[in-house]
């Protein structure tokens, strides 16, 4: 793989070492790994690690600059072949999300810290990654919790140290004359410096003959705060045992003169890398509980934790193991394992590579149908081909509530978002919350079986660099990739294969599937049971309804209770079924009938439905969701078609009868009209004879 890696600059500091690290690792490992960073003094060691630099101002946030920056970077991942670009920090984050997006290239963020939800702070930006690498436990919930990040999308990976850098040394348990104790980290008030000193400053009292380093120097912009660490030092009286050694490159060396490393943070701490450096050093630490560090230090077991700003506890804290040598030596060892076991460089590099290779190999990928019943099972050869085409992928279908029982057991997609528009989900607010709930999947490519304006708006609202579907709907405009319809009728199951056919994905067998489990199958055989129905009694099932909204694709109650009575003199039972809509119609043809038909109108689910198909010989229905349910169980059905095309709504079947009348006005597509001579022309006598053949 190619990956780049972008941050704001290359200096001295716990990213960009981390950078450096994973970047030489991923070289050695036979990966290709490219660094864009504002350049610093780390340059040179990356550069020798067989890396690529590229230095560009993406640490600035000039709004102008930032823009710039995005074509700059997009033609660099192009150049480079780039598989993954891997953020650190905001400002990179925002020229790599949208230079990912222009090049097809996967996106990651790296969390390092706990970033504010400020305006204008744009830190949301860090949660965009198709996955969000986080350091410690405490990120991932504040990431979920303040930005809204999905825990799918959520990857842990605990910083790593190179143990061969950071020789092993056993604290010596003989009483010493002299102690050094230290802090590293960047001069900033929330790093806590001054309540370490005045910790120090208590401490001498205890322990005389103390040294105290100082590590790590202040950012440009709080040059003045070494200025008043300094002062405080003199007027604490501390001149003589505390020495500030600036920004340091040597580490391993300054860990291996320390008795104690203190880290004094006093805000919430991402990780604190320094921790695990020094456990690889065999360095106790005292340090306050924030954040992330109280997943790396257990109290009293691999380490101590005292209170934040609590100069008294980390002073008793410091000179109880400068004292307590043997306890120092257990913390130490304890430390060390802990580091062999958890916090390695190799581990990191494992745990990183694993998440770039499931980042390249695992697409993320929404099909919309939120359409009738039958329309969704019109679906599955389509589902089923985009699942053969991507087997690796991440596929969630978003489909109306009713219509997903239909699908459920559906063995080609791995998640059903479900969109409840006349329940839970009604109205424009819920629908808007919904769209957020299906960008933080962070779907990559949307297919629209539905091509409406709700279809076309939950594509665009997913964020899916790759928006399929037809020039069809109000909103069609929101789709960028797109094709357009054709003006005369074909098969519904290859005009969705048109659509398909932009993802490079083949016709293969139509068929249609439904998978009605072991309970589904049960409920049917109860069901029977319940009306005195024999293994060797003869089928056939008769659909009576429609759609509430599709009055003019009903035949006559009257008709219906005509065919079964014909029927029930050849010793044939007759099974009314339906949805609850249907109730009214199927209690007037129990009246109309003398024969009595079985009557399971709204007593099953869609999947019981589909279990029931098994035991017919045949299927009366009008152009409704039970003829595709016959469909896909491969039951012969015969299919009474008025008001619309039999052509664009037929299902792929291979034993079936349509009947529908050659009319002037036919089909019209109207769900209401005052003469459905569509229908009424359709006789008894022809619908027997299509049984008959069947």
């Amino acid at each position: 793989m190619t990956i780049i890696q972008i941050l704001p600059e290359l200096n001295t500091g716990g990213v960009e070492t981390g950078v450096v690290d994973l970047a030489a690792r991923l070289v050695k490992a036979g990966h290709r790994c490219v660094v864009i960073s504002n350049g610093g003094e780390l340059v040179k060691q990356l550069e020798a690690d067989g890396v690529r630099h590229y230095s560009l101002p993406v640490h600035s946030k000039n709004p102008f600059t930032v823009l710039k920056m995005i074509p700059a970077v997009a033609k660099i991942l192009r150049l480079e072949k780039a598989d993954i670009i891997h953020a650190r920090s905001r400002v990179p984050a925002i020229i790599g999300y949208y230079a990912a997006r222009r090049s097809g290239v996967v996106f990651i963020t790296t969390c390092h810290g706990y970033y504010s939800r400020r305006l204008f702070s744009f830190s949301g930006v860090m949660g965009w990654g198709k996955f969000v690498v986080v350091i410690s436990q405490v990120i991932a919930k504040h990431m979920m919790d303040n930005f809204g990040v999905p825990y799918r999308r959520i990857r842990l990976v605990y910083r790593g140290v190179d143990l061969d850098r950071f020789k092993y040394r056993q604290p010596d348990e003989s009483p010493k004359r002299e102690f050094v104790i230290g802090i590293i980290g960047r001069l900033s008030p929330i790093k806590g410096h001054t309540y370490f000193l005045r910790a120090v400053s208590k401490a001498i009292k205890s322990v005389p003959r103390l040294k105290v380093l100082v590590v790590g120097d202040a950012p440009a912009e709080k040059a003045k705060y070494r200025q008043e660490l300094e002062d405080l030092v003199r007027r604490l009286g501390l001149s003589r045992y505390v020495e500030f050694l600036g920004r340091r490159s040597d580490i391993p060396e300054i860990l291996s003169r320390l008795d104690v490393l203190v880290l004094a943070t006093t805000t919430q701490e991402g990780f604190g890398r320094v921790i695990i450096e020094a456990f690889a050093a065999g360095v106790p630490v005292v340090a306050t509980s924030v954040g992330g560090v109280t997943e790396i230090i257990r109290d009293g077991d691999n380490g101590l934790l005292v209170p934040p700003e609590d100069s008294q506890a980390m002073s008793e804290a410091v000179v109880r193991l400068l004292k307590d040598r043997r306890l120092s030596g257990e913390l130490a060892q304890k430390a060390r394992n802990d580091a062999e076991e958890k916090y390695t460089l190799d581990k990191m590099v494992s745990d990183t590579v694993k998440i770039y290779e499931e980042a390249a190999e695992v697409k993320r990928i929404l099909i919309i149908k939120i359409g009738a019943a039958g329309d969704c099972v019109l679906a599955t050869p389509s589902i089923r081909a985009i699942r053969q085409k991507n087997p690796k992928a991440f596929i969630a279908l978003l489909i109306g509530r009713t219509e997903s029982q239909a699908l459920k057991g559906c063995p080609y997609i791995d998640e059903m978002i479900v969109y409840d528009r006349k329940g839970k989900d009604k109205g424009l607010i819920r629908f808007f919350e919904l769209a957020k709930e299906i960008r933080g999947y962070g779907f990559e490519e949307v297919i629209d079986l539905q091509h409406n304006s709700r279809s076309h708006l939950f594509a665009f609202l997913s964020s899916a660099p790759d928006r399929y579907g037809y020039k069809k709907g109000k909103y069609w405009f929101l789709l960028n990739r797109t094709i357009s319809d054709l003006k005369y009728a074909i098969p519904p199951v290859e005009h969705q294969f048109r659509v398909l056919a932009m993802l490079g994905i083949e016709k293969p067998p139509h068929d249609l599937e439904l998978w009605p489990s072991s309970g589904d199958e049960e409920a049917a055989r109860r069901l029977l049971e319940g009306e005195w129905v024999g293994e060797n009694q003869v089928l056939v099932g008769i659909n009576p309804g429609a759609s509430p909204k599709w009055a003019t694709k009903r035949w006559s109650p009257e008709n219906f209770a005509k065919i079964c009575d014909v029927l029930g003199q050849t010793e044939i039972r007759t099974v009314l079924v339906g949805g609850k809509a249907d109730a009214e119609t199927g209690v007037e043809i129990l009246k109309l009938a003398r024969s009595k038909p079985i009557n399971l109108i709204g007593k099953t689910s869609l999947t019981e439905l589909a279990a029931l198909m098994k035991r017919f010989k045949c299927l009366i229905t009008s152009d409704s969701a039970p003829m595709h349910i016959a469909a896909a169980m491969k039951t012969p059905f015969v299919a009474l078609f008025g008001p619309t095309e039999p052509l664009r709504h037929l299902p792929p079947a291979k034993n079936y009868v349509v009947i529908a009348k050659d009319l002037r006005c036919a089909p019209c597509y109207k769900p209401v009209c005052s003469d459905t001579r569509c229908m009424r022309e359709i006789t008894v006598a022809e619908v027997l004879k299509a049984v008959k053949e069947i």
